[in-house]
Formats: structure tokens, C-alpha cells, sequence
């Protein structure tokens, strides 16, 4: 079993933990976050774990494929796109997801990467414009952090 973390900052806040039982499984995403509008977020892993100019420097969504953006269900994804999370009336969100692409192991890992959470909901690459294709239209990054790998 591998473990990693991410402390999200930034508007947003929170913990995300990443779980993956051997390089073969899927990978469980909990966690929980606060200081969002209310409503849904686009939830992507991003290719840097750069924050050394807050979340703009994390770089463009984890796509090592070269894929155009889409939804955590499709087959054509970059390897980053989480789909969306969905805050409450009072800002916060219990995250509790699957995902069969991302990874904790090898050279495909997402530690070292960063998380970024967006003002907008992710179209999944449906919008019809240029920019749903590259970023589903989520907006601005309201937070973000890097996945570290935790202690077991």
C-alpha cells in the first residue's frame, strides 16, 4: 500500500489523501475542503509541484499522453482530470472518489505533482471552445498543494 498527501492552501483548504494497495489498483482519493463557493469545483492533479508562484506555477494539467481534456469516466483524459468536487451551502466538501488512471507508482506517479482546485466547474472537454479541450473551463485555482508521499 502506498499513501500520499496533499494540504491544500490558498482559498481553499483542506487535506487530501491518495491510497493505492500495488501498482495494479485503483487509487482512492479522500479528503475534505472548506472556503469554497458553494457548488461544484474542477479537482485536477497538475505537472509541477511548483508553488513557488502559488498555483499558477503548478503548470497545466498532468498529461503525459497529450490528450484533450475530459471527464474522470472518459477514455480520452488527460491523466490529471479528477472531474469535479461539490461544496455545501457553508463552502465544504467531502471528497470520496475512485480513479483507475492516476497512479502512486513508477514514472507515471503523481507525487512530486501538484492538486489544484478551480473556482468553476469542469465541463469535461464538452464545452465547445478551445479552452474546455485544454482546461474544461474551470477558471481560476482557488487552492492548491503538493502531493507528498505520506507515512504509512
Amino acid at each position: 500500500m502506498t499513501k500520499a498527501i496533499c494540504d491544500i492552501q490558498g482559498k481553499a483548504k483542506g487535506v487530501i489523501e491518495f491510497f493505492q494497495k500495488d501498482e495494479h489498483s485503483p487509487v482512492e482519493i479522500k479528503g475534505n475542503l472548506a472556503g469554497l463557493e458553494p457548488g461544484k469545483h474542477g479537482f485536477h492533479v497538475h505537472e509541477f509541484g511548483d508553488l513557488t508562484q502559488g498555483c499558477t506555477s503548478a503548470g497545466i494539467h498532468y498529461n503525459p499522453d497529450k490528450k484533450t481534456h475530459g471527464g474522470p469516466d472518459d477514455s480520452i483524459r488527460h491523466n490529471g482530470d479528477l472531474g469535479n468536487v461539490t461544496s455545501d451551502a457553508s463552502g465544504k466538501c467531502h471528497i470520496s472518489k475512485t480513479d483507475k488512471v492516476i497512479t502512486l507508482y513508477g514514472p507515471r506517479s503523481i507525487i512530486g505533482r501538484s492538486l489544484v482546485v478551480h473556482a468553476k466547474e469542469d465541463d469535461y472537454g464538452k464545452g465547445g471552445d478551445e479552452e474546455s479541450l485544454k482546461t474544461g473551463n474551470a477558471g481560476e485555482r482557488v487552492g492548491c498543494g503538493i502531493i507528498g508521499l505520506a507515512k504509512d
